[in-house]
């Protein structure tokens, strides 16, 4: 992949595994931050609060990544740790995995619950649809109707993706483009005159 693509998943997903009468219920799910994350964790430790264990790993970011690991209670390393292990197998990143863990009477000991945990997370990842994602910048073009014309083919051409669309006095149009592309789109609204364009220095995911 080139440095302004990444992948991640577009929709939640979720997968049971079971060992030794234990269940682990895994979900995958996609955030953006870290108050998301806090927000979705939140949402399923309520909905599985009689669980003993709700343990899950994440990762953020393209560049500087933000990540964290938490065990819940089992044992140190045997949880957290090879949850964000497969986050990293699978190359993902924007990604929330939570695995509840329902105690069966056994104890599996260190090696089987880094073992189970482990298979939960990727039997999530499986069930999940992984998407190829790149970084790109907002910009604005701001245009006379007669105009439409020349813009749907700079949208075409370019493959800008539209975010909003505003039409009155004049229309606007709020695009995403990929970030090494936007030099081409720069020069072909330079080259049309009748184009106002702007970057709104905001980074976006196309």
């Amino acid at each position: 992949m080139e440095k302004d693509e990444f992948l991640t998943i577009n929709k939640p997903a979720e997968s049971l595994y079971k060992e030794k009468g234990s269940k682990f219920l895994s979900f995958i799910l996609p955030v953006q931050n870290e108050e998301n994350v806090k927000e979705k964790l939140e949402a399923i430790k309520n909905k599985h609060y009689s669980a003993r264990h709700h343990c899950y790993a994440y990762k953020l970011g393209i560049e500087k990544e933000i990540f964290r690991m938490n065990d819940d209670g089992e044992p140190s390393s045997t949880a957290g740790k090879p949850i964000y292990g497969q986050i990293l197998a699978y190359d993902l990143t924007n990604v929330l995995i939570i695995v509840v863990r329902y105690f069966g009477g056994t104890k599996l000991g260190t090696s089987g619950l880094i073992r189970a945990y482990k298979s939960a997370a990727e039997k999530a990842i499986e069930n999940s649809k992984i998407v190829k994602k790149t970084i790109g910048e907002l910009f604005t073009i701001e245009f006379d109707y007669e105009h439409m014309k020349d813009v749907m083919k700079i949208i075409y051409d370019e493959n800008l993706v539209p975010f909003d669309k505003n039409f009155q006095a004049h229309c606007t149009f709020t695009l995403g483009i990929r970030k090494k592309d936007q030099k081409k789109l720069l020069n072909r609204a330079d080259q049309t005159k009748k184009l106002k364009i702007k970057k709104l220095n905001k980074t976006v995911y196309i």
